[in-house]
């Protein structure tokens, strides 16, 4: 991993977390807009993927039967993939001082391996202490809505990377819940945001609490 030197100044990196079909990327594009109108350079990208050999391990974890992979192994394919994203996407531009938009990061094999799909906690945090350690995001948006109204949305997308969604509405509301919970754990961090009011308001939201946040960064 190449991890920035401690004291250096490293642009933020701002992550979106949550269900499937709660609306990450519409307001990741949405924040990109004004962050961009301010000046900011902005990188987006996304997990699993981001770079051409996370992109690659991606098509195996989002594409297949739901029983494809154990949690423990998506949890070593998420972390490889991550892994290669720091390296060659994240922490570069985070190094040149653009602002990192990701839609999903560590908290999602969190929620999904770790908590939903019962790995546990500790095996995903060693993981996360190898391979992200001082990486991780300065700044967390939990987009949260109903898990059935998130599988409404996610199955209208019609994309085919519906492995995960293919998990059931049983599976969905424990990674609801998991999100929630590691919201509640890192309240420095993450800021829980409704995602069933209307596209507007959730952008309008998202802008101020960014741009209070980054203040002078």
């Amino acid at each position: 991993m190449t991890g920035a030197a401690p004291n250096e100044r490293r642009g933020p990196f701002i992550t979106f977390e949550g269900g499937d079909g709660v609306g990450k990327s519409t307001q990741i594009a949405r924040l990109a807009e004004r962050l961009r109108a301010a000046g900011r350079e902005v990188v987006v990208t996304r997990e699993p993927g981001g770079s051409p050999g996370a992109e690659a391990i991606r098509a195996l974890l989002v594409q297949g039967a739901a029983d494809r992979w154990s949690a423990r192994t998506e949890a070593l394919l998420m972390f490889a993939a991550r892994a290669d994203h720091l390296e060659r996407t994240i922490n570069p531009a985070r190094a040149r001082g653009a602002v990192v938009l990701c839609d999903r990061f560590a908290d999602s094999s969190m929620a999904y391996q770790g908590i939903a799909g019962a790995l546990g906690r500790e095996a995903v945090a060693t993981l996360g202490a190898l391979i992200v350690g001082a990486d991780g995001p300065t700044l967390t948006f939990v987009l949260d809505a109903s898990s059935q109204e998130g599988l409404k949305r996610a199955g209208a997308r019609g994309d085919g990377d519906n492995r995960f969604e293919a998990k059931g509405a049983e599976y969905q509301e424990r990674v609801r819940q998991a999100f929630l919970e590691i919201a509640k754990g890192a309240p420095e961090r993450c800021v829980v945001i409704n995602a069933a009011r209307d596209i507007d308001t959730i952008a309008d939201d998202i802008a101020r609490i960014t741009f209070e946040r980054l203040g002078a960064a």
